[in-house]
C-alpha cells in the first residue's frame, strides 16, 4: 500500500512541475506576468561523452525551474494530500 502511495505521489509532482513550467514559459510574453516565468536553469552544459569504442553514451542533464513550476508543485502536493 504504501509503494503505491509513492507511486501517485511521484506522478502528482512531476505533473505539477511540468504544468507549472509550461505555464512559467506561456506567462512570460504576459507583462504583468512575467514574474512567473523567472528561475534558474542548472545542471551539465556540455554533455558528458563515455566512449567505449563499442558504444558511446553520452550524458546531459539540465533542470530548469521557474516561480510557477514551484507554485504548480505546491498545487500538487495540495492534491495529493485531499485525495
Amino acid at each position: 500500500m504504501g509503494n503505491k502511495n509513492f507511486w501517485i505521489l511521484l506522478i502528482f509532482l512531476l505533473c505539477g512541475l511540468v504544468i507549472g513550467g509550461l505555464i512559467g514559459e506561456l506567462a512570460g510574453n504576459v507583462n504583468w506576468l512575467w514574474w512567473l516565468s523567472y528561475g534558474q536553469k542548472f545542471g551539465l552544459d556540455t554533455p558528458f561523452v563515455l566512449d567505449l569504442r563499442i558504444i558511446c553514451i553520452t550524458f546531459a542533464l539540465t533542470i530548469k525551474i521557474n516561480i510557477a513550476s514551484i507554485i504548480g508543485l505546491a498545487i500538487a502536493i495540495f492534491l495529493y494530500r485531499k485525495f
